[in-house]
């Protein structure tokens, strides 16, 4: 009986071996499967990434392409997907329109110019500040600063033009860039202090020592350590400024100052108020190109300085 017992234990307390030959056979196989399930992955990632970046690249080629279409073309209805030939004629008409489309870029990059100067000056000092120095209700002044951002820039335009007139600024492009400023300032202060609260104190603190002052220490130390910061508060301040149509388009009233998204307003009507459609989307071409040009020469910047201050040193 127990030698019964005995012999029957390896049927029900074992397992069957498994030999190193067969183990190592199954190798190559899982390292295969392994390999084409990441290549999978990752076509599958780049075949995505393909997609989402014809879509979101569709309208602003299509608006090139569009403008290229000669005027009655453009204007067909049903739309046409290819013109009978190719033209510049939208480019001739938009230059030729009004003041002339130079003077109107003329003006919105002299705006745009002195509210990015402006934004960056005062956020600078005022990031600085914040970040550096501690005196009394520093952290009640900010969050006023940054509960601005949730008043609609909208229901302040009639007290800023009565301000601006009272001043003797209304209908001028530097009135209009004081209140782009006004407008970019709250978020680009939140930027610079995060900036600022990124670099360590002992830097600065061995400049001091070295015998820099408060200055000179923001200028040749500070500056180039929080230049994402900078730049990618200069960035916010061009696109809102370049971009924006309301505040030009009410507190502008001399046609000569009309910025770029205002003449465009004025321009797109053809006859019988139908739209111009050639000439809008020449326009649009247009005013999308810098926006371009500046955000792919300072992505890099624009990347680093978002997550700026995400980690303390």
């Amino acid at each position: 009986m127990s030698n019964t017992l005995h012999s029957a234990e390896p049927e029900y307390g074992s397992t069957s071996p498994v030999s190193p030959s067969a183990s190592q056979s199954e190798l190559p196989g899982r390292r295969r499967f392994a390999g084409i399930r990441g290549r999978s992955s990752v076509s599958l990632y780049y075949l995505v990434c393909g997609v989402l970046t014809l879509v979101f690249l569709f309208p602003i080629v299509w608006s090139a392409f569009v403008s290229l279409y000669p005027p009655a073309d453009a204007s067909a209805s049903p739309p046409k997907y290819f013109p009978s030939h190719l033209s510049f004629d939208n480019y001739r008409n938009l230059a030729q329109y009004g003041a002339g489309i130079w003077r109107y870029l003329g003006n919105s990059a002299s705006v745009t110019a002195m509210t990015v100067i402006m934004t960056l000056v005062l956020c600078t000092l005022g990031g600085y500040g914040f970040s550096r120095f501690r005196f009394k209700g520093r952290n009640i002044i900010f969050v006023v600063i940054l509960a601005t951002l949730m008043i609609p820039f909208q229901s302040i335009l009639n007290p800023l033009f009565v301000l601006l007139r009272w001043m003797h600024l209304q209908g001028t492009l530097f009135g209009l860039a004081l209140v782009y400023t006004t407008f970019q300032l709250p978020f680009a202060v939140f930027m610079m202090r995060n900036s600022f609260d990124a670099v360590p104190r002992e830097i600065e603190e061995a400049s001091l020592i070295d015998g820099c002052s408060l200055m000179q220490s923001l200028r040749i130390v500070m500056l180039p350590l929080v230049m994402p910061g900078l730049v990618t508060a200069g960035l916010f301040a061009f696109f809102g400024s370049w971009n924006e149509l309301l505040a030009a388009l009410i507190l502008v009233n001399d046609s000569s100052n009309y910025t770029l998204p205002v003449a465009l307003l004025n321009a797109q009507s053809g006859q019988l108020g139908s739209v111009d459609w050639g000439l809008m989307q020449a326009g649009i071409t247009i005013s999308i190109l810098p926006c371009a040009a500046l955000f792919l020469l300072l992505q890099r910047f624009y990347i680093h300085g978002l997550i700026a201050g995400a980690v303390k040193a």
